[in-house]
């Protein structure tokens, strides 16, 4: 028996770019939905120049290609009326509209939310800014960087001499796509239900520090404390020893929460506990790992604590996340065809039925759709 994607037949409308609006639409694309970009005449969406490697995909960046897989596109210059109708016509039959303009840009082009609720009530309407709306940072640029250094966030990670230390991967924007297309599949629910559109909002900020709730929650209740980073060892501002990442003879091993006596015991440190506190003392609990845990392989210890049942991983860099086989095995990594090229192209986290939910199509050209861009079929 086939199943049918879990959003087939719904229709978005995505006026979004680079990449907190365009991961959420990913996403939606992947449950079945019928993406289709509005880009800029002539140039269209800047992530398609956006490179990051020497690696192109059919003339265009890999990043352009990572988050637009299996939409359509259609070119348009909103300062055109006719294009606009045009444009209108594919909000009246759509479900979604997605925006990432800073505030009030989407509103001057005339497809703001009010607006497009008055002509099609039933939609739903989600946006994505750097910082939300009328307050003091909302027209700051939207940048993933710019919003962690806002957001505290870089004084989480590393040890306490390293300054602020920036997140390697966009994180707010991809935490606020995730949480764009939470809302919106929400509002889809209460719309069948109710038959009632809406509108749903987030922000680089909002899901940033959403990221953050845990810490937060209690920098909020225990005096406003400022969090103190371990010295040596650095993996968690809060946590006592012996949670960090440690240096073995050949490479690295994250330690999580642990009891201290028994993983002592495990690892053969003959080194009395007595008066050190887990917190207090944590760093020269680091220390006394740290020189014990350099003397053996990873696959000694890694060996040693799993047969203890004790919290330890090795740390492996990409190579070895590929080589262990885990994501061919979960069938999160897909072969895409565009043009005369096949590329690798990861899929969706979910599995639906049993099933991984995928938009397998490429990434579309920016004229892709221009002969048929009002055709409701995909």
């Amino acid at each position: 028996m086939s199943i049918s994607a879990p959003l087939d037949g719904l229709k978005v409308v995505d006026f979004s770019q680079f990449l907190a609006g365009p991961y959420a639409t990913l996403r939606l694309a992947d449950l079945g939905a019928d993406v289709i970009k509005i880009e800029k005449s002539g140039k269209g969406d800047l992530s398609r120049y956006l490179y990051v490697s020497d690696v192109l995909i059919d003339g265009e960046s890999t990043i352009f290609h990572a988050i637009n897989r299996g939409k359509r596109s259609i070119a348009v210059d909103l300062k055109l009326e006719s294009d606009r109708e045009k444009v209108w016509k594919l909000i009246e039959d759509a479900d979604v509209v997605v925006q990432n303009f800073r505030p009030g840009v989407i509103e001057r082009l005339g497809f703001g939310a009010d607006a497009v609720r008055a002509r099609n009530p039933r939609i739903v309407y989600g946006s994505v800014s750097g910082y939300g709306g009328d307050n003091d940072w909302a027209a700051l640029p939207g940048q993933d960087l710019l919003a962690q250094a806002r957001s505290g966030i870089m004084w989480l990670s590393g040890a306490e001499q390293h300054g602020p230390v920036a997140i390697g991967l966009p994180v707010a924007d991809v935490l606020a796509g995730a949480a764009l297309a939470q809302g919106i599949l929400a509002l889809l629910v209460r719309r069948g239900i109710t038959g009632e559109g809406g509108v749903v909002e987030t922000s680089l900020i909002e899901a940033i520090t959403d990221l953050q709730f845990e810490l937060l929650s209690t920098f909020l209740n225990d005096g406003r404390q400022t969090p103190r980073r371990p010295r040596n060892n650095p993996a968690h501002s809060y946590l006592s020893a012996p949670y960090g990442v440690y240096a073995t003879a050949d490479g690295h091993i994250a330690v999580a929460m642990n009891d201290l006596q028994d993983l002592f015991a495990c690892l053969g440190i003959n080194q009395s506990l007595e008066g050190l506190d887990p917190f207090d003392d944590r760093d020269k609990i680091a220390a006394l790992l740290n020189d014990h845990l350099a003397t053996q392989p990873t696959s000694t210890w890694i060996e040693k604590m799993v047969e203890a049942d004790l919290w330890a991983a090795p740390v492996m860099d990409w190579h070895g996340l590929i080589n262990s086989g885990i994501l061919q095995k979960l069938g999160m990594i897909g072969d895409v065809q565009r043009g005369e090229q096949s590329f690798h192209s990861l899929l969706s986290p979910l599995r639906v039925d049993g099933t991984r939910p995928a938009a397998l199509g490429a990434a579309p050209y920016l004229t892709a759709d221009a002969v048929n861009w009002l055709d409701t079929d995909r």
